[in-house]
């Protein structure tokens, strides 16, 4: 994360402040650094819990005293007067241990509240600095499960296993101390499952188990991804009658998390194996270690030699549960590993460069200068060498065959991404060299896979300008000729969009994003594919929108249909990423290039009929108009 985008978030959220160069690490110590000055609480809170799980014992050690008193004692007097205080020590630190270990994560909890909440914003603001191209290749989908799984498993580890890892880490020390207190013998024997319990679960937490748990995380994440997909693209498997075996990919990674599943359970068997057995044998070595010491006490030792016996029984009874949670550390540490990972995976992402010196625009003119762009991972170029400039208020058109490179040139007018070369000028000024917000604020665009927002038809066009009137806003929706969509909605423009509301076709959702552009009033308006997935109906609907769009605005329009660019001010034909011609609509037709080709392709295709069965021949004015067919 940088720490722009850090101090960014900082000063939109007072009391989330966090330090940037922490979040670099791995693992605990990243997620702790987003407490910030909450970051004591944490530690409270885990003093808190060893001091609970010394506590804890104390009462074990108390019934050794109560014990050595019954048996010792000649009367019942003494019995009393012996135990007496004892049971009240015992009492009074089983209460303090539970106040204790609840005062602690009463801290862990407030802290990890926070903590939760701070990772969200960090993303949050994070995501709002990088190039609006991300969003184009990343679905909001892993975005959200990336921030909310991050959010939610630091909230857990922090909240509920730190502090027990800090108990479990005391509890064992304490009693190593308190075994050695009274027959080193037995204490010895108590000690020995402890120490081989603990031996097994550093081979089943180490690197390898911690690298494979990676593993089994990305596996599974793909295949979540490829379950969404598949459930997409049922009703393509309808329609065309497929099978599920059209849906490889999405077999393969169920198989292959299957595998890696199986697999990991299996390097844990004899590891978990052990532990089990270990757990559940903690008194094999106490007997016998017990019936050779009972051979060497003498008469008047016996009531101590059972005291003792006493006390270690009890230790051995509390083992198992000890070594169950020094199984959370290692746990606690993949779970750690993990939220990090997902929180630095949103947190990496490169944000947007910005200008050390912000230049204003000058005017709406648009400027490809020699431009060239790759994406990444591609081996080749998706606009190689592309030159051409628009004046202010004038329309140039983008036109060619699927894959030439028309909606990347769009898109790198309001920087959804770089120029790997050459310059891509907006107001006489690299858009590199641009204040981002003046940019965005000047330039407004409409594409194809345009989205809406989850919220009322009002406040998804709004957003284009959040501080205009309702006037306004309901002004630009009849501009973009919304006026049949909002007659049709039960609540009208504060009607909710998507699901609890109304759900509109891709033409009516091209309408409102053109409204949403109408109200922005930007001096340049970038268009690509904007009557896509739009019937006749609606086709014609947004080419009058268009045209208010377009109105006194400097234009770059791409267009797959070619009747909408014929009073362009200048086409450019782009053909593999590169020029192949430029002129108006009349030129390139005399020209007779590969826009005249396409234009015929197109003239072709507009008076394409379907053929009458019987006669082989397009049908007739009146069977068209619904006559007889006879």
């Amino acid at each position: 994360m940088t720490n722009s985008s850090m101090q960014n978030a900082s000063r939109r959220e007072p009391g989330y402040e966090t330090d940037p160069a922490a979040t670099s690490g791995e693992g605990l110590g990243a997620l702790l650094a987003f407490a910030g000055p909450r970051r004591w609480l944490v530690a409270l809170g885990c003093v808190l819990s060893g001091i609970s799980a010394v506590l804890a014992l104390v009462p074990y050690f108390s019934i050794w005293h109560i014990v050595n008193a019954v048996l010792c004692a000649s009367s019942g007097a003494d019995i009393a007067t012996g135990a007496q205080q004892w049971v009240l020590v015992a009492a009074g630190c089983a209460v303090a241990s539970v106040v204790t270990y609840m005062a602690g994560l009463g801290c862990t909890h407030r802290a990890a509240f926070h903590l939760a909440a701070a990772i969200r914003v960090a993303c949050c603001d994070h995501l709002l600095h990088v190039p609006m191209g991300y969003y184009q290749t990343t679905s909001s989908g892993d975005l959200r499960r990336h921030i909310d799984t991050g959010a939610d498993m630091t909230e857990d580890v922090v909240a509920h296993k730190l502090p027990d890892v800090v108990a479990a880490a005391v509890t064992p020390i304490a009693i190593a101390l308190l075994c050695f207190a009274f027959d080193w013998r037995m204490g010895l024997a108590c000690l020995v499952p402890i120490v081989l319990g603990m031996a097994s679960l550093s081979a089943t937490m180490g690197k390898q188990a911690a690298s494979s748990m990676d593993d089994y995380q990305d596996a599974l994440d793909a295949m979540n991804r490829q379950a969404v997909e598949y459930v997409r693209g049922i009703p393509v498997v309808k329609v065309f009658q497929q099978t599920a075996r059209s849906f490889r990919e999405f077999r393969h990674t169920i198989v292959a998390y299957g595998n890696l599943a199986f697999g990991f359970a299996q390097a844990g068997e004899r590891p978990q194996v052990t532990f089990a057995t270990i757990t559940a044998s903690t008194f094999v070595l106490l007997i016998p270690v017990a019936a050779f010491a009972a051979s060497t006490v003498d008469a008047g030792s016996w009531p101590r030699f059972v005291a003792d016996f006493v006390f270690y029984a009890l230790v051995c009874g509390i083992t198992p549960g000890m070594l169950t949670r020094i199984m959370y550390i290692g746990q606690s540490t993949m779970s750690a590993r993990t939220a990090a990972r997902n929180v630095q995976a949103i947190l990496g992402i490169e944000p947007l460069p910005q200008p050390d010196f912000p230049q204003t625009m000058e005017d709406a003119s648009v400027e490809f200068d020699d431009v060239s762009f790759a994406y990444d991972g591609s081996a080749r170029n998706a606009v190689s060498h592309v030159s051409f400039r628009a004046e202010e208020g004038q329309t140039i058109a983008l036109v060619g065959p699927s894959g030439s490179g028309k909606s990347t040139c769009a898109a790198l007018v309001p920087r959804f991404w770089d120029a790997c070369e050459g310059a891509v000028r907006v107001g006489g000024h690299d858009v590199r060299d641009l204040d981002p917000r003046d940019l965005m604020e000047n330039v407004a665009f409409v594409f194809q896979n345009g989205r809406l927002m989850r919220g009322t038809v009002l406040e998804n066009v709004a957003a284009a300008r959040p501080r205009a009137t309702r006037d306004e806003v309901l002004r630009a929706l009849e501009e973009a000729q919304c006026a049949d969509i909002i007659a049709k909605l039960p609540q009208g423009v504060d009607t909710p969009i998507g699901e609890g509301g109304a759900y509109l076709s891709g033409g009516e959702r091209q309408r409102l994003l053109i409204a949403r552009a109408i109200l922005k009033d930007a001096a340049i308006v970038v268009l690509d594919e904007a009557t896509a997935f739009a019937d006749a109906d609606n086709e014609a609907r947004i080419h009058d929108a268009l045209g208010r769009a377009m109105e006194g605005r400097t234009v770059i329009l791409v267009a797959h249909r070619l009747s909408t660019v014929v009073d362009a001010d200048q086409i450019v034909v782009l053909d593999e990423g590169s020029v192949a011609e430029r002129g108006t609509h009349g030129s390139l037709l005399e020209r007779g290039g590969l826009y005249a080709r396409m234009w015929e392709d197109y003239r072709r295709s507009t008076e394409w009929q379907v053929k009458s069965e019987r006669t082989g021949a397009a049908p007739a004015a009146n069977e068209e108009a619904g006559g007889p067919h006879e």
